[in-house]
């Protein structure tokens, strides 16, 4: 089996959902989320975009009901001994399969926890489930409890996580070297992932964002290539990624003569950064990060520029997206605590002139002050 972690951190892992379980007084959970079953299991697999669950009871049987196209991909990368395969054919309810395999483990009757808030469960698919269950047993929200598991990075995950530092700082080292006057947006994305999967990595989650021109003040991936100007700015969001496990950072690089906008904009986010490294440490909460990150902004005259949240959590990820619970927003409770990885972009956007400032890097909290996880200090990029 293609393993990425030993069985005894896969224990440790049930340990903790165990408890959980205990604590909310579930029999069992259904999984719906790839990243649950991913960190629980090792399971590895983009099939999510179809119907599959995996089961997992308080007596810590796992049964996983998926698709014969992914028979193997469990069998492969997971420790999943008990899997069952519901068939496509016209007419097919896998709800119905799952029904028949929750009686057969006898949990008529129980209370299930379910994961409801993830892309791996459709609003269709979750009405089936719904239905088939309605008199079955009874059914809890439950989608926050893994993710608040995950939001906690063993030592093992570390590695990976550092391992996805380097890949990114080794992603921007690789932009940076063919970003000039002419340059072509694809040939700097191009090797800007090359160079993660040179390095060992993987996909990312989520497309890296790359824009120039009037694009550089979009904070989203979109389609469409140009070259660059001799007076220009970029704007570069990307990943390192290793076994799923992602460190963001963002960048924007002026080309030619900055205006007076780009270093004004660029001296306000990086006092921001400074200011949301300082607040990251145990004792405070996300909303307060978010709260630093704002009250210097608008000092520096620039609130009217920032975005509505600065950043959010980091870990294993699946499609479509790399962002994970919690976020950095106003009145977040949610609570630092050490081994996060949290990424923290200072987002300014002059829609108004056109000019574009972005400046993001992921940390490991600690006991104290978080940790960076690039070796790249931010500072101003001109070419």
């Amino acid at each position: 089996m293609a393993l990425h972690f030993t069985r005894d951190e896969f224990e440790a892992r049930m340990d903790r959902l165990q408890a959980e379980m205990k604590e909310h007084r579930l029999d069992a959970m259904l999984l719906f989320s790839q990243e649950s079953m991913y960190w629980l299991t090792g399971y590895d697999t983009f099939g999510f975009v179809f119907f599959q669950c995996l089961i997992v009871t308080k007596a810590r049987r796992m049964a996983l009901l998926t698709r014969s196209a992914d028979l193997r991909q469990a069998r492969q990368t997971s420790i999943i001994e008990e899997i069952i395969v519901w068939t496509d054919r016209a007419g097919a309810d896998p709800a119905k399969a799952l029904k028949d395999h929750l009686f057969e483990m006898d949990l008529l009757g129980c209370r299930l926890g379910i994961e409801t808030d993830t892309h791996g469960l459709t609003a269709k698919n979750g009405k089936r489930v719904e239905e088939q269950l309605e008199n079955f047993g009874t059914l809890v929200e439950a989608s926050p409890i893994i993710p608040e598991l995950r939001s906690v990075k063993s030592p093992a995950e570390i590695e990976c996580v550092r391992k996805a530092g380097r890949l990114a700082d080794d992603a921007l080292k690789a932009g940076l070297a063919l970003t000039k006057p002419g340059a072509d947006e694809g040939a700097i994305l191009a090797a800007m992932q090359g160079a993660v999967f040179a390095g060992g990595g993987d996909y990312p989650a989520n497309e890296f964002v790359i824009g120039s021109g009037d694009k550089a003040l979009l904070v989203r991936y979109a389609a469409g290539r140009r070259r660059l100007d001799a007076n220009d700015q970029l704007t570069l969001e990307f990943a390192g990624t290793y076994r799923h496990y992602h460190v963001a950072m963002m960048e924007t690089v002026v080309l030619g003569e900055p205006r007076p906008r780009h270093r004004e904009m660029y001296d306000a986010a990086e006092a921001a950064l400074t200011e949301v490294r300082r607040t990251m440490r145990p004792g405070n909460t996300f909303g307060d990060v978010f709260d630093a990150h704002a009250r210097v902004l608008h000092e520096r005259g620039m609130g009217s520029l920032r975005l509505n949240a600065c950043g959010y959590s980091l870990g294993a990820a699946f499609t479509p997206s790399w962002m994970q619970w919690p976020m950095f927003y106003p009145a977040n409770p949610a609570e630092i605590v050490p081994n996060m990885v949290l990424f923290a972009h200072m987002i300014l956007l002059d829609s108004e002139s056109g000019t574009a400032m972005n400046l993001g890097r992921t940390f490991l909290t600690t006991d104290g002050e978080p940790e960076p996880l690039s070796a790249l200090e931010p500072r101003f990029l001109t070419r």
